[in-house]
């Protein structure tokens, strides 16, 4: 009997372990929430009408298609059954494992305010990003025929809470989507108008480059017109309005992009867990106490060479499930010795705006156009497929030449806002994050 491989969640880890394990002596079930694998770092792409669903992801089915030991399942996992060693699914199904592998990803985290998420839309998934055009492409459109200043003026105000690169990235491309697009589009609001303001309760905006990146990034934000307020928490949101520090700004747009928590997978294992709900896992990204259960990604913590816990961002998830796929083969030819993890670091990078980004590879640091031409060619460079690549590519030189993006689409039922701020026909995606 083949040794049988469980992978929940088709995310960048648990893909690489499929993609990993080709040709071992194995049957593997590859199970997710969702039928797509997401290329989830241009999903703010989509949230602000430059990319269209299609160009960043893809059917996990059409991606595993020529390998007949993999059977792929659609379903929503509520459990793992380490002693009998079954993962368990909704209807009370069940699925048999010899090895696991863990890549369930993140969720929004509102540090203890869940009733924020109403108003304060977090980007997870594709549903969270077409709701969030959505809501944006209609606060301009309702702003467009609203008389009352005040009520004109909320509608045209978007706020971004969390300084990363999610939330730098968000807050410089829908400032030039009100700066540079929709203007000629509209005739009684000037567009360009639009408030953009980006909330992070830290010192600096991204905290996780240099110094000297965070101040050239924080002037980059500031010369789109962007208001950046630092060092200010956010202590309420509403329908109509946010309050951090002791301002209350009235807007109808919320993007939530300060915080993660893990998916339950801890809890499913009765495992540790950091305070972020990610499972802490032993060197070789083992569950403690359970040698055939990995978990990989957003799922877990773990220590990089730096004694730091490696970052939740797509390399790592794919580094963590190679390691996972070749100690999974190695046990296979009967060498079951330690194989801890080593996490190498490539670099982290963030957009601020059409010809401006950042890089920190550590030995050496890039911002400016030299820095956005190497963002836009690496992030083309992981796409999936030639199709995805040059429809991306295309789309990313006509915004570049024309500030036209052709994805302004609003979907999801009618087109206007209803008396509580959230979007008629409009359902507020769940928490629950893309398996990563």
């Amino acid at each position: 009997m083949q040794h049988r491989v469980v992978v929940v969640g088709a995310g960048f880890g648990g893909l690489e372990v499929v993609k990993g394990l080709a040709g071992a002596a194995v049957s593997i079930t590859f199970i997710d929430r969702r039928n797509h694998h997401l290329f989830q770092p241009l999903l703010y792409q989509v949230a602000t009408a430059s990319l269209a669903t299609s160009e960043i992801a893809w059917p996990i089915r059409s991606l595993v298609w020529n390998r007949p030991e993999v059977t792929t399942i659609l379903a929503n996992v509520t459990g793992v059954d380490a002693e009998r060693r079954h993962v368990l699914l909704e209807r009370g199904e069940t699925v048999p494992y010899d090895s696991l592998v863990l890549a369930t990803g993140a969720r929004h985290a509102y540090f203890g305010h869940d009733e924020w998420e109403r108003y304060a839309l977090g980007l997870k998934t594709l549903e969270d990003a077409t709701t969030i055009r959505r809501r944006i492409l209609v606060a301009f459109e309702c702003a467009e025929r609203e008389t009352d200043p005040e009520k004109q003026a909320a509608l045209l105000t978007f706020v971004i809470v969390g300084a990363g690169p999610t939330g730098v990235e968000l807050a410089g491309t829908i400032a030039e989507l009100a700066r540079d697009t929709l203007p000629r589009d509209f005739r009684n609001i000037d567009t360009g108008r639009a408030r953009v303001v980006l909330i992070e309760a830290g010192p600096r905006v991204l905290g996780g480059f240099p110094d000297d990146l965070s101040e050239y990034a924080l002037r980059s934000l500031r010369k789109l017109g962007i208001e950046v307020a630092l060092g200010r928490a956010v202590s309420d949101c509403t329908a109509d309005s946010v309050t951090y520090g002791d301002v209350r700004l009235a807007t109808k747009t919320i993007i939530w992009a300060a915080g993660v928590r893990a998916s339950p997978a801890a809890e499913w294992l009765g495992a540790p867990a950091d305070k972020a709900g990610r499972l802490q896992v032993m060197p070789d990204l083992t569950v403690p106490g359970h040698p055939e259960i990995f978990a990989v990604g957003d799922t877990v913590t773990v220590n990089g060479p730096n004694g730091k816990p490696v970052p939740g961002i797509a390399p790592a998830a794919k580094q963590e499930g190679k390691h996972v796929a070749t100690t999974i083969k190695a046990r296979l030819r009967g060498d079951a010795g330690p194989r801890p993890f080593h996490y190498r670091h490539q670099g982290s990078l963030a957009q601020i705006g059409k010809r401006r980004a950042v890089i920190d590879f550590g030995w050496t640091k890039l911002r400016g156009a030299l820095a956005w031409w190497l963002w836009g060619i690496a992030h083309i460079y992981f796409l999936i497929g030639s199709r995805a690549r040059l429809s991306v590519a295309i789309n990313w030189l006509w915004i570049h030449a024309r500030n036209q993006r052709g994805a302004r689409l609003i979907t999801q039922g009618e087109a206007r806002i209803d008396a509580i701020g959230v979007a008629a026909g409009e359902e507020t995606a769940g928490a629950n994050g893309p398996r990563k």
